[in-house]
């Protein structure tokens, strides 16, 4: 049987539903993470199916995964969006983080063994090499480093949430990228305490260390975004 006049083997192999859904959801969190797709913009299926070049149905279910994932609103009726940014909503999501990855990072350090340790301080090595003005890639090793600190947590509850409200919370992170105020900061040495901190095994120390450098972040990000909304 043929497809537009090829064999199967001539059109080369085909994307299976599932796969398909998968590289949907991929590629259209990153547009939302990045800020490509941007805050409160409609989603129309037609128009991402258009620019994804898949079908509808994939669209459709990656949009519903993203839901979830709270990175897309589903609107009654009316399709879906992503969501607004605000101050109080990045207030919230940062909160969380110190409350959350609090807990999580004490039962990582309490459960720490060799295998931890070597992955800790790779994750921190890669992230250190990459370069910053590459954004992306930066931010990709920088969770790699973050959720290294929280990997031996053993609730896999409490690392999904840990998971999710960085990726919640990294849409604002972007906003700071190339902020010369942000760019001030040694970052470098601030990941580097807390590792050290966590190799130590002092839970307390690298805790402290884990959530200043959160609040530092978060109130850079908070007088900019009262800024952009003021």
């Amino acid at each position: 049987m043929t497809i537009d006049g090829q064999s199967p083997t001539a059109a080369g192999p085909r994307e299976t539903p599932t796969s398909a859904t998968q590289t949907a959801y991929h590629a259209l969190r990153r547009m939302i993470l990045i800020g490509e797709l941007a805050p409160g913009e409609k989603l129309k299926i037609d128009t991402l199916r258009k620019r994804l070049e898949t079908g509808a149905s994939p669209v459709r279910e990656a949009l519903s995964l993203l839901t979830s994932d709270q990175l897309v609103e589903r609107l009654d009726q009316r399709g879906f969006r992503t969501p607004e940014i605000s101050s109080a909503n990045f207030t919230e999501i940062l909160r969380l983080r110190c409350s959350l990855e609090d807990m999580a990072l004490r039962d990582s350090i309490a459960r720490s063994d060799q295998a931890w340790e070597e992955h800790l301080v790779l994750a921190h090595h890669r992230m250190t090499r990459e370069p910053r003005d590459n954004i992306e890639m930066f931010e990709n090793r920088h969770k790699e480093f973050h959720m290294a600190l929280l990997a031996n947590c053993t609730s896999p509850i409490l690392l999904r949430f840990c998971n999710q409200l960085y990726d919640l919370n990294i849409r604002y992170r972007y906003l700071a990228g190339h902020a010369l105020g942000y760019q001030k900061r040694d970052i470098t040495a601030e990941h580097t305490a807390i590792m050290e901190a966590a190799i130590e095994r002092n839970a307390d120390l690298a805790s402290d260390r884990l959530t200043r450098h959160y609040q530092q972040t978060g109130s850079f990000l908070a007088g900019l975004l009262d800024e952009q909304t003021g």
